[in-house]
């Protein structure tokens, strides 16, 4: 029987790893990001500089994700949210996208127990349609059953941009507008931002980019406006509660003035 007690994916929420991360010991309490976003990158070049299919790079990056869970609520991170799988995905290989497509079933029916049972709830955030009928009721039962948890929002994009998410909450409001429940002189920032995906929490304090790449890739356009963000070169399959904490420092050190002085 394989040995997973040093598997970081399946150590619990007090692991000796994530209470290394106390706030209070870095000297950072005071200085937490309530909002953390991860553009998970890197998955296929991980697997290259090994000689590893692009398969056994996302399969790695799909483990990832529960440690990361794990480190951010030790910290106090109240809300996390994920890139998995953007609207321009699709036009990647069929076998790749079916992979992606087997990942997110396979992800959603192993873990969503343990993180039910660590107070996360998971929310998806995206364009559900085109996605397989089983996908989307696996969606629903995962959203429900953690709907009443409180330690970690974790809300997944998938078959999400930036500029959909914009759009649709155009529509939404024109709609509104058209149906005489809103007039347009109405129509303010504090009105646009509630049509969006993520209009229930705070707008994220700190984007963390994995793999490399400095650009936001059609990622929450509208939410990112005052965000700090943070990029490393370290792949997503390698990064651990260690670069996590790392990018929380340089978070802390920081001074968000939001256009003023």
């Amino acid at each position: 029987m394989q040995d997973l007690s040093k598997d970081p994916s399946q150590q619990p929420f007090d692991s000796k790893e994530t209470q290394e991360l106390s706030l209070t010991d870095a000297g950072l309490a005071d200085a937490k990001p309530e909002h953390v976003v991860i553009i998970m990158d890197g998955n296929h070049r991980w697997a290259s500089a090994r000689h590893l299919p692009g398969a056994a790079g996302h399969r790695a990056g799909a483990k990832r994700l529960r440690p990361i869970a794990e480190a951010c609520a030790e910290l106090g991170v109240k809300h996390l949210t994920v890139f998995a799988f953007s609207t321009e995905n699709w036009y990647r290989p069929d076998d790749e996208v079916g992979l992606l497509m087997d990942l997110m079933r396979h992800v959603m029916r192993t873990e969503i127990d343990y993180l039910h049972e660590q107070g996360v709830r998971l929310r998806v955030i995206g364009e559900r349609e085109q996605f397989a009928s089983d996908i989307q009721e696996m969606m629903v039962r995962c959203e429900s059953k953690t709907a009443k948890n409180t330690r970690l929002n974790l809300s997944v994009a998938v078959n999400f941009g930036g500029r959909w998410d914009i759009v649709n909450a155009a529509k939404t409001l024109a709609q509104q507008v058209a149906s005489g429940f809103l007039l347009p002189e109405d129509v303010n920032e504090n009105v646009f931002a509630g049509a969006l995906s993520l209009t229930d929490i705070p707008e994220p304090d700190l984007m963390i980019r994995t793999g490399g790449d400095h650009r936001i890739s059609n990622f929450l356009l509208w939410d990112l406006a005052y965000t700090e963000l943070y990029f490393t070169d370290v792949f997503w399959p390698d990064f651990d509660a260690a670069a996590l904490q790392e990018a929380v420092e340089t978070y802390a050190q920081r001074k968000r003035r939001f256009g003023r002085r």
